[in-house]
């Protein structure tokens, strides 16, 4: 997913996110599917790398939790390009074999 953000590669990312996903930004802002993956192609989330500290993964059945932290390098909402210390929660879904996340919730460590 990361990878697919910096690369800013939209087919990626409708791939592994449900069109029911949702995005909740530290600020408590919601985005959808579509309006967030419109805003990595549109330059106004702009992310240029992640270095992953930790990942913790619950599964049950086709549900699961992903909890991750990483240090994320970004330039968002027209601000400047900064290094922050993100958790982002994930509930993810199994449809046809794959998996997809539904929601993320995003937070600092």
């Amino acid at each position: 997913m990361y990878e697919a953000m910096v690369a800013k590669d939209t087919v990626t990312l409708n791939r592994v996110h449900a069109d029911d996903f949702v995005l909740t930004h530290m600020t408590g802002m919601h985005q959808s599917k579509q309006e967030y993956i419109k805003a990595i192609a549109g330059g106004t989330l702009n992310y240029y790398s992640a270095e992953h500290e930790q990942m913790e993964i619950k599964v049950s059945g086709n549900h699961a939790t992903l909890t991750g932290r990483s240090r994320v390098t970004a330039a968002v909402f027209g601000g400047g390009r900064h290094t922050w210390h993100l958790q982002l929660m994930f509930q993810l879904v199994k449809r046809d074999g794959q998996w997809q996340f539904t929601s993320a919730r995003a937070s600092t460590y």
